[in-house]
Order: structure tokens, then C-alpha cells, then sequence
């Protein structure tokens, strides 16, 4: 109760208390969420994703190679003859696309680690995939090259002494992408 200025009537005058209220100010959600974008950001530098997407294709590439090699060498040992004469017959140490095209296989050649020896060197190895030696032929994955089954993106060669090496026409955090046998 409060007298005011010596006067009989007394009044009750109501202040109103600051109540506490819970909760975060402008300021220091700010402080958070820089806080949070300076360390998404050094985490995602540090990951360093398109490294790791080039390092998968890689290791596609790598695994495709094999597979490959591995169906020739399989058709060779068990006599199947298609495939067998086919890669023996191709000129020792040329290096051919392996596609279905008949032409333009060396038409990829600025992005090819080994180049195609000429416009008309070109391998069809469709007939391991019937014989069941692949599911299908490899195609490579997408780098800086489109890849089809015109042109897969992988190369084969064949040496004076019988050595087979199939390659990956690119390779990205690699130097080179090969298997011999």
C-alpha cells in the first residue's frame, strides 16, 4: 500500500515484475549457427567428396579390367574358340577399343591414358557375354568421356609372346588402369 503525498486514501499500485522468460536471443542463435556452418565446412573440405566419387570410378575401372582379362583367359582355357581366335588374331602390340564399332575407335583417344592405334581398331568381345563368361561387357563409368558399348572405354592389346593386357582408358586419382596376363 502506498500514500501518496500525505493524502488519507491509500491505493495499491501494481508493478509489473520482468518475468523470465526461456529461451535464446537473436544474438546467440547467430553465434550457433556460424558456429555450425564453419564446421559442415571444414568437415566437408576435409572429406573431400569428388575425391572419393573419382576414387569409386577407379575402382570400377580397376574391377571391370579384371573381370575382362579374367573372361578372356576363361574362354582360352576352356576351348570356347570364338573369343580365343579373336584375340589371337589381332596385330601384336596395336591397342584396340573394345566396342561394338566398327569404326571411329580411336575417335577418344585425347582422353585415353594408351591410345587406340587406328580409326578401325576395334574388338568385339559381345561373344564372352553369350558364352556366359560376363554378364555384359563392361562399360566404363562416366569421367570426362560418355562411354558405350560402341566404345567401353577399356582397350585391349596383345603381344609378339601372347601376353593379353586389357586397360581403362582413364583413370582419375591413378596413373594407369591395366591387368596383364
Amino acid at each position: 500500500m502506498v500514500n501518496f503525498y500525505g493524502s488519507s486514501k491509500q491505493f495499491q499500485v501494481l508493478i509489473p515484475m520482468r518475468s523470465h522468460q526461456r529461451g535464446f536471443t537473436l544474438i546467440e542463435l547467430l553465434v550457433f549457427i556460424a558456429i555450425v556452418a564453419v564446421l559442415g565446412a571444414v568437415i566437408f573440405v576435409t572429406l573431400d567428396p569428388l575425391s572419393r566419387f573419382r576414387d569409386a570410378r577407379d575402382s570400377r575401372r580397376s574391377a571391370d579390367v579384371n573381370a575382362i582379362l579374367s573372361a578372356i583367359r576363361t574362354s582360352q582355357v576352356e576351348g570356347d574358340g570364338s573369343s580365343a581366335l579373336l584375340v589371337s588374331g589381332l596385330t601384336a602390340d596395336d591397342v584396340y577399343m573394345i566396342g561394338t564399332a566398327s569404326a571411329g575407335c580411336d575417335d577418344q583417344n585425347a582422353a585415353c591414358d594408351t591410345v587406340v592405334t587406328s580409326d578401325a581398331s576395334c574388338v568385339d568381345l559381345s561373344d564372352l557375354a553369350s558364352a556366359g563368361y560376363l554378364q555384359s561387357i563392361p562399360v566404363s563409368p562416366e569421367g570426362s568421356v560418355d562411354w558405350s558399348p560402341n566404345a567401353t572405354g577399356y582397350t585391349l592389346s596383345r603381344s609378339d609372346v601372347g601376353t593379353i593386357t586389357v586397360r581403362a582408358c582413364e583413370s582419375e586419382n591413378t596413373s594407369e588402369i591395366s591387368a596383364s596376363r
